[in-house]
């Protein structure tokens, strides 16, 4: 029941499907490699096409595609980078953070609502559960 390969792959199909739910909360139109773009630009700020290429783990032509679907819907801009005039960088546009906001406010409603039907004692379980995912997350 401890053995730690069993909770890893239990805890990998469990995670796998949360992902999923939240994932099917989402009204926007967007692809989910588009989705995770723009919420990485907000989170960590303007990045080069290079470097988020290398983030997503694709090749920076597929990048490009991503961010010029996401600028043709309004919710990305470019702008020069000021400390290497040859690169430009992507960074998230007013549009951009209202439609982040609207997808957050969707996944977190429907994250709540399940949370609330939990008693109170699974949930202090569930936020003693969250402090060890977390520190599985940093490793």
């Amino acid at each position: 029941m401890t053995e730690p390969a069993t909770i890893a792959n239990d805890l990998r199909v469990v995670l796998g499907q949360l992902v999923r739910r939240l994932r099917a909360q989402r009204r926007q139109e967007l692809s989910l490699s588009q989705a995770a773009v723009l919420g990485w630009i907000d989170r960590e700020g303007a990045a080069s096409i290079t470097a988020l290429a290398q983030r997503e783990r694709v090749r920076p032509q597929s990048m490009a595609a991503t961010v010029a679907a996401l600028e043709e819907a309004g919710l990305v801009g470019r702008r020069p980078d000021p400390d290497d005039g040859r690169r430009t960088l992507v960074e998230v546009t007013p549009a951009g953070q209202e439609a982040i906001a609207v997808d957050r406010r969707d996944r977190e409603s429907w994250l709540a609502a399940a949370v609330a039907e939990l008693d109170e004692g699974e949930r202090r379980v569930l936020v003693e559960a969250t402090a060890l995912l977390a520190r599985i997350a940093d490793r």
